[in-house]
């Protein structure tokens, strides 16, 4: 009941609002000792983003690994801190490399012709879980720890809304789901 709570604008979405979003926090001076990096769309269909990205690409991931950018220095300097990631288990069933194993950055925000809503989104989750990984073993020495985490099965949202096919889904599974 003590807790002072205060909300800020931050569309993932947007390059610019994420850099806006971080400079507004830093201009509070205060310690951030958590970040949550949980926004998503899922089955959102094909749109480009004001930068030119794939709007699932970006909103998913790019615009978190943004903001953690940016905010790097904040969290060092609030050590002990912790970066918390929320991916998914269908990271799974994607891959983003190449046939020769690199890293293929075309699969990662993909044209329209080769879109397909799911693929997006498992490849995003993907991308969250190595940014996480990759996060924990630079900032880790520094005292920042970062952990991606699933957020458990079919968690029933209105993350679904974007297509028919995925709303009737969950609205079957919905008796077998966890509420938010």
């Amino acid at each position: 009941h003590k807790a002072k709570v205060e909300a800020m604008t931050l569309d993932l979405a947007s390059l610019q609002s994420v850099q806006h979003f971080a400079e507004a926090f830093k201009s509070k001076n205060l310690p951030l000792h958590i970040l949550i990096c949980n926004a998503a769309v899922f089955g959102a269909p094909w749109s480009l983003t004001e930068d030119g990205l794939e709007s699932t690409f970006q909103v998913n991931h790019l615009g978190h690994f943004y903001l953690v950018q940016l905010l790097e220095d904040v969290l060092r300097q609030s050590s002990p801190a912790r970066v918390v990631v929320v991916s998914s288990e269908s990271h799974r069933f994607t891959e983003i490399k190449d046939s020769s194993g690199k890293l293929d950055f075309s699969l990662l925000s993909p044209p329209k012709k080769e879109y397909w809503a799911m693929l997006a989104y498992n490849r995003s989750k993907l991308c969250n879980i190595l940014f996480s990984n990759e996060l924990n073993r630079r900032l880790s020495p520094h005292g920042v720890t970062s952990n991606s985490v699933h957020p458990g099965n079919m968690i029933y949202s209105s993350l679904h809304r974007n297509w028919w096919v995925y709303t009737l889904l969950f609205t079957l599974a919905r008796p077998f789901t966890k509420s938010m």
